[in-house]
């Protein structure tokens, strides 16, 4: 039985079912679970919100959790609150790959039916995208290149909704990468969730064009992100944060981009990452018009935009993700071609890869996990190379295949 108490009356082993007033008052990426840590208690207690919603039938009741004590001593000082919600602990790229497969089927069923519902004209309610969310920057903490690397094999058919799970991910990097907050983290993924809501508004025959639009027809998908702010303020359940991010996405920092062009500090922060993550996400997918680019030479050329990027949110980005991005083909100094497929953290320039071929003798030679950051590798990258130049058009199954 769903009952409504005050957060003052919250004692461990209640069922949290949902917390009164914004999910953004509170510290946690979830709603619904056991109060079973003394430092969640204690973290609810000191967050301002007022009441809460316990289910009684899977956890403890206000009665039963207030059966009467012994007289206690005197009170003691209550310890200090530490950060809530840990996150969890760092794994190599192949043992997140398969969890992150498992969470891109799930999160593309997800964000379909959630744009599906925009295009109906239905409210999006910002704490129902919690849970995916969640889901997505728990993969991320994890290994941050497991779900961005799998997400950007998007078909044709599913990129507008793909996109949104990929920018999620990369908002949640970035964010961690520029040390916000989980809160400011929260907010960051949930805008790169819904930054494209706008694009459902579309005609679809504009929207899935094969081919370069028009004129015309680009002033109408130049419509897609005030439609989508209009859709999701009308609504009335989404952060101004969230708002903020679908309306400005494509913002320039020296003032060229849409719809306002806004430049420098009148955009912010959030906008200037989801312009980064929104980019980078496009050029290195598939589209219906465009094939595409691979992931570090789309750094390359972004890199180069004069005025498009702020550069430290920019420099950022690059750390959270790699000079060299899982996926890119590399040459190394023995001659050996190789595809990254997973970074070092303390070396941007020396990803772990997985050598395959010899430019030498033009032939497969036998694969090998190769650490470029350990000295007795003995290798490093000079370049990267074209999988198109070099007639490899199954590139992407050779980082997949992780030993």
């Amino acid at each position: 039985m769903l009952k409504k108490i005050q957060t003052r009356d919250l004692k461990l082993g209640m069922y949290l079912q949902s917390l009164e007033g914004s999910w953004l008052s509170h510290p946690f990426w979830k709603t619904r679970f056991v109060l079973d840590d003394p430092a969640d208690l204690a973290a609810l207690l000191s967050c301002g919100v007022p009441a809460v919603w316990i289910d009684t039938a899977r956890g403890a009741d206000v009665v039963a959790a207030s059966a009467p004590a012994a007289p206690a001593p005197a009170v003691a000082a209550a310890p200090p609150i530490p950060a809530p919600e840990v996150g969890p602990a760092r794994v190599a790229f192949g043992d997140e790959l398969a969890r992150a497969a498992q969470l891109v089927n799930r999160s593309r069923q997800a964000v379909m039916h959630l744009f599906g519902e925009a295009r109906l004209g239905r409210a999006i309610d910002a704490e129902q995208c919690l849970p995916l969310v969640h889901e997505v920057a728990q993969s991320v903490a994890r290994n941050p290149s497991a779900l961005v690397s799998l997400a950007r094999l998007k078909t044709k058919d599913d990129y507008t909704y793909m996109h949104s799970v990929a920018v999620c991910a990369l908002m949640v990097a970035l964010a961690r990468q520029l040390g916000l907050d989980e809160a400011e983290t929260r907010e960051a993924g949930l805008a790169g969730l819904l930054h494209d809501v706008g694009k459902m508004m579309m005609p679809l025959e504009v929207l899935n064009k094969p081919g370069a639009l028009d004129d015309a027809e680009f002033a109408v998908m130049r419509s897609h992100p005030v439609r989508g702010f209009e859709a999701l303020r009308e609504g009335g359940l989404v952060p101004l944060s969230a708002l903020d991010v679908c309306l400005h996405h494509h913002e320039k920092m020296d003032g060229s981009g849409y719809p306002e062009r806004l430049q420098g500090e009148q955009i912010s922060l959030l906008a200037r990452m989801g312009a980064v993550c929104d980019v980078y996400d496009a050029i290195t997918s598939n589209r219906p018009y465009k094939a595409a680019w691979d992931p570090a030479g789309s750094i390359q050329r972004m890199a180069q935009w004069q005025g498009h990027f702020d550069p430290q949110v920019f420099q950022a980005f690059v750390r959270s993700i790699g000079i060299f991005p899982v996926g890119t083909l590399v040459k190394l100094a023995s001659g050996r071609l190789a595809v990254v497929v997973e970074q070092n953290a303390s070396s941007l320039v020396t990803p772990v890869v997985r050598v395959f071929y010899s430019t030498k003798s033009k032939l497969p030679v036998p694969v090998q996990m190769l650490d470029l950051a350990l000295p007795a590798s003995n290798d490093k990258i000079v370049g990267r190379e074209s999988a198109r130049d070099w007639g490899f058009t199954h590139l992407d199954e050779v980082w997949m295949r992780h030993a």
